[in-house]
């Protein structure tokens, strides 16, 4: 392929599967610098590429239009593949290379335990294998925030995020723990800031009143004001959700409570400082690869057997 030409990389949602695409999109810079490499993605996640300096263009998937289909693209890279981004990929002329996902193996190690996803590998790596002889840097993701974007949060404050929303319930670990966790860190001295999404704003709300001095930060999903005031916290406390692969983008280290995920999904916090806690004891882990609305077994201790207490001695030597 001609270094000089075109290159359209698809990858229309979530947050966190196109935040690990930057790491990607860096790697084609490097092995292409002369290239023009362009995005598609959804309007609710443009602010993950808002900036960065390897795109030549960001284009929306719910304003494509004729004169989109008409770019002439010689490589068509598509990290999404389900019927949506097939469709927009197969009007293209240019060379396709398609993310191939791991779903027997999934479904293998959700419904059977079989594990065939070892050794584990991170989203980024396998997306960076569909393109023969990408190799990616040492460097995790990025965001590229700009200069007129100012911290709500005070540089001198010694701060412990919370990102207690996920879009799944047995993804999120419990909000009266968190608000237990809260009271503790409260204690030993530090302030507790709340973050999340229009989605996220109930519960964060519900915590940081019961929280002592907390900061609710939640707002109307501005994801770079969000991640701007990450990067003052001395280490977020997250569930296996989008705002974690934002807390490791801009390098704040990062405590990740998984339920009922796995790390073998390659979903774990990536080039940042991290622990995953995690109950490795329950047979039914995992119960899905995607969360799921209720507990399977009706039991939740997945969630409910990380302990508050837990967590705060295992972030007190995290953070030393």
């Amino acid at each position: 392929m001609n270094p000089k030409r075109k290159i359209l990389v698809i990858r229309l949602s979530s947050l966190g599967d196109i935040i690990l695409t930057v790491p990607v999109i860096r790697a084609l810079k490097n092995k292409y610098p002369e290239a023009e490499i362009d995005f598609l993605l959804k309007k609710s996640y443009k602010d993950v590429y808002a900036n960065n300096p390897n795109l030549s263009a960001v284009f929306l998937y719910e304003e494509i239009d004729d004169d989109f289909f008409e770019r002439n693209y010689d490589l068509i890279i598509d990290l999404q593949n389900n019927l949506r981004s097939k469709k927009i990929r197969n009007k293209f002329n240019g060379e396709i290379f398609y993310f191939k996902k791991p779903a027997v193996k999934k479904f293998l190690l959700v419904n059977f335990k079989i594990n065939k996803l070892r050794p584990i590998k991170s989203i980024p790596r396998r997306y960076s294998e569909c393109v023969p002889g990408l190799s990616l840097d040492n460097l995790g993701a990025e965001l590229f925030i700009p200069s007129d974007v100012q911290p709500k949060l005070k540089p001198e404050g010694k701060y412990i995020g919370f990102c207690p929303g996920s879009r799944h319930f047995t993804k999120m670990w419990l909000p009266e723990y968190f608000v237990e966790l809260g009271k503790l860190l409260s204690d030993a001295g530090f302030t507790v800031v709340l973050f999340g999404g229009k989605d996220d704003k109930d519960i964060c709300a519900d915590i940081s009143r019961q929280i002592p001095a907390a900061i609710n930060l939640s707002d109307d999903d501005n994801l770079l004001q969000t991640a701007k005031d990450i990067s003052l916290c001395k280490g977020v406390v997250c569930n296996d959700s989008g705002l974690m692969h934002a807390a490791a983008a801009v390098q704040t280290p990062v405590i990740a409570i998984f339920g009922s995920t796995v790390r073998e999904f390659g979903f774990a916090p990536y080039g940042v400082k991290n622990l995953i806690l995690e109950n490795n004891s329950l047979s039914c882990r995992p119960c899905s690869h995607i969360g799921k609305s209720k507990c399977p077994k009706g039991h939740f201790e997945c969630m409910k057997s990380i302990t508050p207490r837990l967590v705060f001695n295992e972030l007190k030597k995290f953070l030393l």
